[in-house]
């Protein structure tokens, strides 16, 4: 109960006796900092939710004394819906639950004048980013390609998280890129700024310096916070922990949950040391084991359990249910990859009839998107609706980055790198050479591309018809900066800009196939729809707002929510197992078991580090509830000859008990008429794959 004004509102409760007793003890720790391993299927989410209420609930705290971050929008979104569920809306005012970079970014709107930008400053996406690297390098390589720039751009991104800056960055004597890297990331820090634009990293990079430049900032941040909650903590990579230990560092009240077994994203920069040490970075923890798993069978637990517990650089625990055993895990040998597609497609028929499941209680689960080939193959052979989850992202299609683009530039004219993309697009007379006078121009006087664009008929080189073409550019963008500072108009500002540029005659002129046109063009409607949804749930709406929602939106937050919107199909899902991890499906197919697959080989014969390979196959073990099958072939295809595969050593930790190891019939040799028949089906249906 809370009183407003002499009335008095009852809030919903919520039940502690519902939680098993490791859950409630977590729930109902007081203060200091806390470790929960939270073990796959263990109800993590639902322990950190019920936390959070209890606090506000039954501790009074004040709701803006709590925060909470997690990596994705959606985990995030979940989770403040879940308290919102458990004790009311109106008690949640306040609170912040958001992901590091949204988090970051709210702060640097406050604060990112004190470190020499402006407030309307810019988020570069990876295309914006290698963009701007590939000109940087052009000035010291050639013929410098994009590949070039991943390459320097990733060099970049791991210095930025482990927090080395560019005036501190050294040449690696293992990467041979490292030194082209030491000359482009101050140039590139440098241009970043002129532009008045960050990336993501610099989000988080810009604020651990801004509290370690600005006490005062940190304090009062401190001072706000005095609960932080962060979920899967095994996943945070230095820049991260460092943020994490500025804003704890005066109440000393941090929770992270989280499974060491299940860090698979090293590759992303994630350092598993975080959490294997936190009690020796913050003295006086209690750590708390969520062992109870409450989604797969007593065997499917068991395997699991038997492999996971030959990493040696772990938290021992292990997962339990009180759900019986179940069925054994099954471990299928088959011929090639062919045959294990078509074992996996005989399983899915006999399954559906026997537990009577839909389609979309089956997954198919590999270590690399090339596997799925096969799998698409037969999935259209037999006519099975699937889904593939791993597709280009919305808003990383051509069409919708040159809208945003505009939109980019609408916010901040001083953005150079979308500047010069909607330039000349669509068409309107400023041609290479007009765009490159104006770019040399800039360089050589150090003045903005945008403020030159403004004094275009002062500039000598330029064709009157180029000069005409630019003002005509520079009109319309001043003309719809004034009106978009109108936030409730926003849409209808948006669909009339769209029309003014005739994007929709372009993508026509573009595409000689009328329906890639079509969903080129519907592409670009849904980003009206997209600003639209912004509008409704966004109290204090703006277009540099909109622009900041569709910068942070990750890869389960995007469009209409495509991935949760494939999920919901009744279709067979195809994934990797780094995709797969917090999902869970009635039957699970592992597939490609083997040595330089599952482990893969860079593990085997690069890094020497089998671990995290070992913490994949957990993963996907664990998203099983009812079966687990794990299949294997004698022989693979590789460059299009069959080459003999090794098991996975995996399946030698897997006691005889728990598992059946079975081998497939070897397969009657497929006939032209076959062949021909699935390729022919698998190929009608290419064409459209490659169009969504």
């Amino acid at each position: 109960m809370f009183q407003v004004g002499g009335l008095c509102y009852f809030l919903p409760m919520f039940d502690l006796n519902s939680l098993n007793p490791q859950q409630r003890q977590a729930v109902e720790h007081d203060s200091g900092p806390l470790l929960l391993l939270a073990g796959a299927g263990s109800g993590k989410t639902r322990v950190i939710t019920c936390r959070i209420a209890y606090l506000l609930q039954q501790r009074q705290v004040p709701a803006d004394q709590i925060l909470a971050m997690t990596f994705t929008n959606k985990a995030a979104r979940e989770m403040r819906e879940r308290v919102e569920q458990m004790i009311g809306r109106k008690a949640c005012k306040g609170m912040v639950i958001s992901t590091f970079h949204s988090l970051c970014v709210r702060i640097l709107k406050k604060h990112i004048e004190k470190l020499g930008y402006k407030k309307n400053f810019s988020i570069y996406a990876a295309s914006d980013q290698q963009r701007l690297v590939r000109d940087l390098l052009r000035d010291l390589v050639a013929d410098a390609s994009t590949k070039d720039a991943d390459r320097v751009l990733w060099q970049i991104s791991e210095a930025k998280n482990r927090l080395i800056s560019a005036q501190n960055f050294t040449p690696d004597i293992h990467h041979p890129d490292s030194c082209l890297t030491a000359e482009i990331y101050p140039r590139y820090q440098k241009a970043l700024k002129a532009f008045n634009a960050v990336d993501f990293d610099d989000l988080l990079m810009l604020v651990v310096q801004l509290f370690e430049e600005y006490p005062k900032v940190l304090a009062d941040y401190q001072q706000r916070f005095v609960y932080q909650m962060v979920d899967e903590y095994q996943d945070t990579n230095p820049v991260q922990y460092r943020l994490l230990r500025q804003l704890s560092a005066a109440q000393g009240n941090l929770c992270v949950v989280g499974d060491d077994d299940q860090s698979i994203y090293g590759f992303r920069g994630a350092d598993i040391s975080t959490i294997l040490n936190f009690e020796q970075d913050f003295p006086g923890t209690r750590v708390i084991k969520l062992e109870q798993n409450y989604r797969s069978s007593g065997h499917i637990l068991a395997a699991a359990n038997a492999v996971i517990v030959h990493n040696k650089k772990r938290r021992a625990k292990a997962l339990w249910t009180v759900d019986g055993q179940g069925e054994k895990v099954e471990y299928l040998l088959c011929e090639d990859d062919e045959d294990e597609a078509r074992q996996v497609m005989e399983r899915i028929h006999t399954e559906r009839f026997k537990r009577q499941l839909a389609y979309g209680d089956f997954a198919i689960l590999y270590r690399t998107n090339s596997q799925s080939r096969s799998f698409e193959e037969q999935l259209r052979y037999e006519d099975i609706p699937y889904v593939l989850i791993g597709g280009q992202q919305f808003f990383d299609r051509k069409e919708v980055k040159d809208l945003v683009a505009y939109l980019k530039v609408l916010v901040n004219p001083f953005d150079e790198v979308n500047l010069l993309r909607i330039l000349n697009y669509p068409k309107r007379g400023i041609g290479g050479t007009s765009a490159d006078l104006l770019i040399r121009l800039s360089a050589e006087t150090d003045r903005p591309l945008w403020d030159l664009l403004q004094q275009c008929s002062e500039i000598e080189g330029l064709t009157p018809r180029a000069a005409q073409a630019v003002t005509d550019f520079v009109d319309l963008l001043k003309r719809f900066r004034r009106r978009f500072s109108r936030p409730l108009q926003m849409v209808e500002t948006l669909r009339e800009l769209i029309t003014e540029l005739k994007l929709e005659e372009e993508l026509y002129r573009q595409e000689n196939d009328p329906q890639k046109a079509r969903r080129r063009i519907e592409n670009q409607a849904e980003v009206v729809n997209a600003m639209a949804s912004y509008l409704q749930r966004d109290s204090e709406p703006s277009l540099n707002g909109f622009l900041e929602r569709v910068s942070l939106l990750d890869d389960e937050n995007i469009g209409r929510h495509d991935k949760e919107k494939k999920l919901a199909q009744d279709a067979v899902t195809l994934m990797s197992l780094h995709s797969s991890k917090g999902l869970e499906f009635p039957v699970v197919f592992l597939v490609g078991m083997e040595e330089e697959t599952l482990p893969h080989k860079k593990s085997i014969y690069e890094t020497f580090d089998i671990d995290e390979e070992r913490r994949l196959c957990y993963v996907g073990m664990t998203r099983a509830r009812q079966q687990l099958v794990l299949l294997g072939a004698r022989r693979r295809r590789r460059y299009g000859r069959l080459a003999q595969r090794d098991p996975s050593r995996f399946l030698t930790e897997i006691p005889d008990e728990v598992m059946l190891r079975l081998s497939s019939e070897v397969p009657r040799e497929s006939s032209e008429s076959d062949k021909e028949k699935m390729a022919d089906s698998f190929f009608a249906g290419i064409s459209s794959l490659l169009g969504d």
